[in-house]
């Protein structure tokens, strides 16, 4: 009995060291997000952070943030990276014309870059965009074939 107490105790703590690290802030104040609804993270990374005025969000995949899997449909896959990263952003009170930056990373830009174009053009509804590069790359983690970068403005005084 006593080893399945302590067992429950070390679980426990182990449980709520993890907890405080996903939800930690540096000494200057930068916050690791980890909102309710986003994808589930492996390894030494986090969705996002804020820092100041800026939220800064991890490449964002096609990743249905149900069962944590690659949405198989290519054009679907765009659309969810995009909606990924809306999710985080719009956890710190930012919209997607809050977006000050994004980098987009392809496998098949000739084939790719249309999905980019319609997917953004439908979840912005106009302009104004914000800057963007896009870019071919030779692969990207688990094969994908489209991961997003962007950087959010959302002043930390209007939360």
């Amino acid at each position: 009995m006593s080893r399945r107490i302590a067992l429950v105790c070390l679980t426990a703590t182990v449980l709520a060291t993890g907890l405080a690290a996903t939800q930690s802030q540096s000494p200057n104040g930068v916050k690791t997000l980890n909102p309710p609804g986003a994808i589930k993270t492996v390894g030494t990374w986090s969705v996002g952070t804020r820092a100041g005025d800026f939220i800064f969000v991890a490449g964002m995949q096609g990743i249905d943030p149900t069962t944590n899997k690659l949405v198989p449909d290519p054009e679907a896959r765009v659309r969810r990276a995009f909606l990924n990263l809306q999710l985080i952003a719009q956890s710190e009170a930012a919209s997607l014309q809050d977006c000050v930056r994004l980098t987009v990373y392809v496998s098949d830009l000739s084939r790719l870059a249309p999905m980019v174009e319609k997917a953004q053009a439908e979840l912005w509804g106009g302009p104004p965009y914000p800057p963007r590069t896009m870019v071919e790359v030779k692969r990207l983690f688990d094969d994908d074939i489209v991961e997003i970068d962007s950087v959010f403005y959302a002043p930390a005084t209007n939360r």
